[in-house]
């Protein structure tokens, strides 16, 4: 009796997981952060990216205010730490600048501009660097919900409130169709 009882505890405890999905929810928060590392960096871009477009482009206001109330809705999505408005308003921010770009194809010198292209590069590598931390975050939200839906561990989960995370959804305009090619 006295084995069967020690056996019992020993499977309990071991089997239990709850050191594990405190290192897994850990290690979400991690990559949870680098996205609004990378978010933050990239709003942090946009005011230079701004400047060197405004010295040759003075009339484009309207898209000036925009990409400014975009990147400060961002700000406020990453201060919230809500991923959905984090992605909603990276999405805003993506069509702002996407539309403060396009205002380069009107002016020759801006695109020959070298603070405008190392802007641009800059922004490009930080792109990439979000969408790295992106997919970082929901393989590690993947592996963290997975784990907690296992029995015993969704026993131990439940008891300690964890509950499954959220992934951060590319929306609206991040996600992207191939673009159709159409002879005239």
């Amino acid at each position: 009796m006295r084995w069967l009882t020690v056996s019992l505890i020993a499977v309990l405890s071991a089997g239990c997981g709850y050191n594990r999905i405190q290192t897994l929810d850990e290690q979400a928060n991690a990559y949870k952060s680098q996205i609004e590392v990378q978010l933050q960096r990239r709003a942090d871009l946009v005011p230079n990216l701004v400047e060197t477009v405004k010295g040759y482009a003075k009339h484009e206001e309207t898209i000036f205010t925009e990409v400014a109330e975009a990147r400060a809705k961002l700000g406020g999505a990453i201060q919230s730490g809500s991923l959905q408005q984090m992605a909603d308003a990276n999405q805003t921010l993506t069509g702002a600048l996407g539309r403060l770009i396009a205002i380069s194809e009107a002016y020759p010198q801006l695109k020959a501009n070298e603070n405008f292209r190392m802007l641009q590069d800059q922004l490009e590598g930080t792109e990439n660097r979000i969408a790295t931390a992106r997919q970082d975050y929901n393989t590690a939200v993947q592996t963290y919900n997975a784990y907690i839906r296992q029995f015993p561990q969704v026993l131990t989960a439940k008891a300690t409130g964890k509950g499954a995370r959220e992934y951060f959804e590319v929306t609206g305009a991040e996600k992207r169709e191939a673009p159709q090619v159409k002879f005239q």
